[in-house]
């Protein structure tokens, strides 16, 4: 279970994809590989780093306090907690980076945020970002009537595009046209929960696009196909539980609770607007593979190395998060009730988030020598090979409450961090991993940047969102034996 070097695992990483932009793209390629020939290479190796084993456990309580301040303000102070909760994500930052700074030294501190920013943070907050706006500025005019049947389709159709456009795209698209459809009935506060279930989370499992953790595993080498192959069956299994528990706790709900309100909504036939708006979500998509299959020249910033095509992938995404407004219309942006509030409250939190959690990671990463060690010996068996069912469990606890992108690449690398080790002899393990990271996002509301993007959509339409331990009830109480069912039919 030793971790590879980075040297030795860019061996393995996509060896047939490594030149193909060279190849297909001569003229741009060439001048990328000539734009960093000046600048200095491998400063990393002479900035000072935050050594995991060297870190108690007293480092992680600001990224506790963030936690707790998530899940108790909105329901102990609702109204500080709407109008400042950026200030609250920021001193939670700063009651780390403060004390840790004098610690440690400013500038491990300040190295180990700036690379938290440049190479995990920006990403993420543009990915979902793009896609956040390029799926706003697509509206589904018109109203069905939220039935038990219509909304069971729904879930499934959106379980189903999430792995096509992201758990994000997927999420943003479809949950405007299901709360409308559901605007009058007295209870629908439970077809938001099963949405970030299965179009937020569990529907990302087959590809790499579907949700950031499988991301971060094709960057390392994993097969661009082979979640799709390895996840189908647990996905399959998993959905379809999920989809025939909320049919008939649905229709329960329908046939008790009558017509206690006027539809605000009323039906109409379906029309897409905006449908053009596939095509920039088509090369956001072209984008993102494209970052995983080629290998280009990095430059280094202030002893960050940033490999060229992530930045043109960044590049690109951004570009299209703003043709997106160009293209669109006032009229668009009002029918979907469009702003950019959801993105800015994720933006704000999971900076907080991404901040506060570098000493929870760098423990992690310390493996058995570390505070957490207990944790990395809890997944090792006596013979010192992982246990996947144990690896699948940690790995989706951890993910619920530390974000599962970051997380899915601690346990990937715990394990030894060979693409080959792990899709081939290795695969249960790497499988665990995959599962816990990607379906264990859902247990909580920050699991998954989607998860709070959608209660915060649906709380400014008017639906009642469980708070954040409210939402844990519904989570832990219906996904907990189903995860059991998982470890049992494929551990």
């Amino acid at each position: 279970m030793t971790p590879l070097s980075p040297d030795e695992r860019t061996k393995n990483r996509h060896p047939k994809n490594r030149h193909l932009l060279r190849v297909a793209m001569p003229g741009l390629a060439g001048l990328l590989a000539n734009l960093p020939a000046s600048l200095p290479t491998h400063a990393a190796d002479a900035v000072p780093h935050l050594q995991g084993g060297q870190i108690g456990l007293v480092w992680t309580l600001p990224f506790a306090g963030l936690l707790l301040s998530i899940a108790l303000l909105p329901l102990i102070a609702p109204k500080i907690w709407h109008h400042h909760h950026g200030k609250v994500a920021l001193f939670w930052g700063l009651a780390w980076a403060g004390p840790a700074a004098v610690t440690f030294g400013g500038a491990a501190i300040a190295y180990e945020i700036l690379h938290t920013a440049l190479l995990e943070y920006l990403p993420f907050i543009i990915l979902i970002g793009s896609l956040y706006c390029v799926t706003g500025h697509i509206h589904i005019r018109g109203n069905v009537h939220g039935s038990p049947g219509l909304n069971t389709g729904f879930l499934a159709a959106g379980t189903a595009l999430a792995s096509v456009i992201g758990t994000t795209g997927a999420a943003m698209l479809l949950v405007r046209p299901l709360i409308r459809a559901n605007d009058d009935r007295a209870h629908n506060t439970h077809v938001m929960v099963f949405f970030i279930f299965l179009v937020a989370n569990i529907g990302g499992a087959l590809t790499p696009v579907g949700d950031p953790p499988l991301f971060l595993g094709f960057l390392e080498g994993v097969d661009f196909f082979w979640p799709t192959k390895a996840l189908l069956k647990p996905t399959l299994v998993l959905a379809s539980s999920l989809l025939v528990i909320f049919f008939c706790l649905d229709l329960y709900l329908y046939n008790h609770e009558g017509r206690s309100k006027p539809d605000p909504t009323p039906d109409s036939r379906l029309t897409i607007e905006g449908g053009h708006q596939a095509l920039l979500i088509l090369i956001i998509l072209a984008a993102v593979i494209a970052s995983g299959s080629v290998q280009l020249d990095s430059v280094d910033l202030f002893g960050v190395t940033l490999e060229w095509q992530n930045i043109l992938r960044d590049l690109v995404l951004v570009l299209m998060g703003g043709l997106s407004f160009l293209l669109s219309n006032d009229r668009i942006r009002q029918a979907n009730q469009f702003d950019l509030e959801p993105i800015r409250e994720v933006a704000k939190l999971f900076g907080g988030i991404f901040v506060t959690i570098i000493p929870v990671l760098a423990i992690l990463k310390a493996g058995q020598d570390g505070a957490l060690g207990a944790v990395i010996r809890l997944v090792t068996t006596p013979s010192g090979q992982p246990d996947p069912a144990m690896v699948f469990w940690v790995t989706g606890l951890l993910s619920s409450f530390l974000d599962n992108a970051p997380t899915y690449l601690v346990f990937f690398n715990a394990v030894g961090g060979d693409p080959l080790a792990l899709m081939g002899p290795l695969a249960p393990t790497l499988m665990a991993i995959s599962m816990g990271a990607v379906f264990m996002g859902a247990n909580s509301y920050i699991g998954n940047a989607p998860n709070f993007m959608v209660k915060s959509m649906a709380e400014s339409r008017g639906v009642r969102m469980p708070g954040f331990f409210g939402y844990l009830v519904w989570s832990f109480g219906l996904l907990m034996p189903l995860f059991a069912i998982q470890t049992w039919l494929f551990f």
